[in-house]
């Protein structure tokens, strides 16, 4: 029953006799798995588009129009989202609010009221909640946010309601998993994400895992030493890549002080810079060659298949790919470079980190204990024609 019920969520316009032919089942077996999942108001079925083939037809299998939803919250730099997701990965359109200058505390508060109204709305059908914000997340709680100003806040404690499980992670974790399971990445044994909006993230996904080290507290890679090591970060440390690569880095190269929204300003010179201001364009191109150099030294250590590239990443790719394709195989050893990973822009650039928050929320409910729990919770649903 889950793995016909994953097979669902990843394939949302699937068909019976396509579950059969994937999963390795008898023609009978899904059949009789689907009417189980039907029964329980996890999956519905419609009559499929003709193909022409000989033989009986066979029946489109989807997610039930009161089946699961989860809740998918990102914590960006100035605002927060909270969208909620269906099996099959559709969300819907997210709440926005924000927050820029307030305190944790009142952020976290505010979600909570609108979690519980979300609670309110869908009451059981509402399994759990994944968490996207920006900053070191490690065992669920926020380790440090430079950007946010945030330090040691337990995220997942202020947002639980119970009992529904929660899942926190960076923002550009969860970005890469939505490329990895849904986007640019599919498919790819091996993918690197790379995501700038205030400094710079990313993850390795391992057949669409996220690998984030021991404690959670992986893929910080901004703060590889990669820039001055005379400049120093507000993470603690010296010379930060993520101070050679964002709207920070663009404001140094042209001389302006540094902004109070980085990636509001990063914007400003990437229009500049597309109208032909030849400063902009230079401190754009200035900025791609730091980038292109600081992929090409993850990819010799970190052998991917392919790199995805989101947020200020892809506009700097899309306006100056020239100069971040050119310092990239300049970075790479020489034996990576007749056939290097290519760099592809994200196909979730705006909403990658809900999406990817879904999707890590989805696990807990597409699992033997999830599906434990929505039995438990389930009346038997009406049948469909």
């Amino acid at each position: 029953m889950l793995d016909v019920l994953r097979h669902v969520h990843l394939h949302p316009e699937t068909t019976r006799a396509e579950l059969a032919r994937d999963l390795g089942l008898s023609r009978g077996s899904a059949t009789e798995i689907v009417a189980r999942l039907r029964a329980l108001g996890l999956v519905e079925e419609t009559a499929a588009e003709p193909t022409g083939a000989r033989g009986r037809p066979t029946r489109a299998v989807r997610r039930h129009d009161r089946g699961p939803v989860v809740a998918a919250v990102d914590v960006s730099y100035e605002t927060w989202r909270l969208a909620v997701a269906h099996l099959g990965g559709e969300l819907e359109e997210p709440r926005r609010e924000r927050h820029r200058g307030q305190r944790p505390e009142e952020v976290l508060a505010r979600i909570s009221e609108a979690l519980h109204e979300t609670r309110a709305a869908f009451g059981t059908r509402l399994r759990a909640l994944g968490v996207s914000v920006t900053g070191t997340v490690s065992g669920g709680r926020l380790v440090e946010s430079a950007t946010l100003g945030w330090r040691d806040v337990d995220v997942a404690a202020r947002l639980r309601i119970a009992p529904l499980p929660v899942v926190i992670g960076n923002d550009a974790t969860m970005a890469g998993v939505a490329e990895a399971r849904r986007g640019a990445a599919t498919g790819a044994d091996v993918a690197l994400h790379i995501a700038i909006e205030v400094g710079i993230g990313g993850v390795v996904l391992d057949h669409g895992r996220a690998t984030v080290g021991s404690t959670g507290a992986g893929g910080e890679f901004g703060h590889l030493p990669f820039g001055d090591p005379d400049r120093p970060c507000p993470c603690g440390a010296r010379g930060c890549w993520d101070l050679e690569v964002d709207g920070r880095a663009l404001a140094r190269i042209l001389g302006d002080p540094p902004p109070a929204a980085p990636r509001s300003t990063a914007d400003a010179v990437l229009r500049r810079a597309g109208a032909g201001d030849p400063a902009a364009r230079a401190a754009v191109d200035r900025v791609a060659q730091n980038l292109g150099r600081g992929i090409g030294g993850l990819v010799n250590a970190l052998d991917p298949r392919i790199v995805t590239l989101s947020g200020l990443a892809a506009a700097v790719f899309d306006l100056a790919g020239d100069s971040v394709r050119a310092a990239y195989r300049s970075g790479l050893m020489r034996f990576r470079r007749h056939d290097p990973p290519p760099l592809i822009r994200a196909a979730f650039p705006q909403d990658g980190s809900l999406r990817g928050a879904a999707e890590l929320a989805f696990d807990t409910v597409l699992s033997e204990a999830g599906l434990d729990s929505w039995r438990a919770d389930a009346r038997p649903a009406p049948e469909t024609a």
